[in-house]
């Protein structure tokens, strides 16, 4: 009696690697387009290979709504993605991070705990309602200008050089410790008292 023959096909996973999940159709077709992608065009997948090297990334004004993905961008230290149409920004594991450009969004919240590097700040333009900068103790130049806060503590950032915060609903604004200050901007708010 002959015995069945089992043939087992495997077929190898060559350059198919983990892959991150990347949902806007701007975004991803972005990566695609520079080499990032994983060759599928509107699969909402990169290659993670492709991207956790790169260190600066820019993606202003590509209509986006949505970095979902960003944060497998580890080694990222710069990132512009001002005058889309973004309304979150999850940039908590992008520790690399010493320049964001988020200027011109719709976002209400940042949190930028984990971002103990940054250098610059620009996130003007958007409809924030606070912004803890208390652990970017690095923080050069800080532009947070046209958006809804009631207060800012700046009083962590020593090294505050450029400071934009105008057109907000501030009340009050203390700078007594950021005695590196050359420029400050803190008109059209509510009667700012130092």
């Amino acid at each position: 009696m002959r015995k069945p023959l089992l043939i087992l096909l495997c077929l190898p996973m060559i350059g198919f690697g983990q892959q991150t999940y990347v949902p806007d159709n701007n975004f991803e077709a972005y990566l695609e387009n520079n080499g990032m992608g994983n060759g599928i065009a509107n699969d909402d997948y990169v290659t993670t290979a492709n991207i956790n090297s790169l260190t600066i990334l820019n993606v202003t004004a590509l209509n986006i709504f949505d970095l979902t993905g960003i944060e497998d961008f580890t080694s990222l230290t710069s990132l512009s993605c001002g005058n889309n149409q973004l309304i979150s920004l999850d940039i908590i594991t992008n520790t690399a991070l010493t320049h964001l450009w988020c200027d011109n969004n719709q976002l209400t919240s940042l949190n930028l705990n984990s971002n103990i590097n940054l250098v610059d700040l620009y996130c003007e333009f958007n409809q924030l309602t606070s912004l803890d900068v208390s652990n970017n103790t690095s923080l050069y130049d800080l532009r947070c200008s046209n958006n809804l806060l009631t207060s800012i503590d700046v009083s962590n950032n020593a090294s505050l050089y450029d400071f934009y915060c105008t057109d907000n609903q501030l009340v009050s604004l203390d700078i007594s410790n950021n005695t590196a200050l050359t420029e400050l901007e803190c008109s059209q708010n509510q009667q700012v008292l130092m």
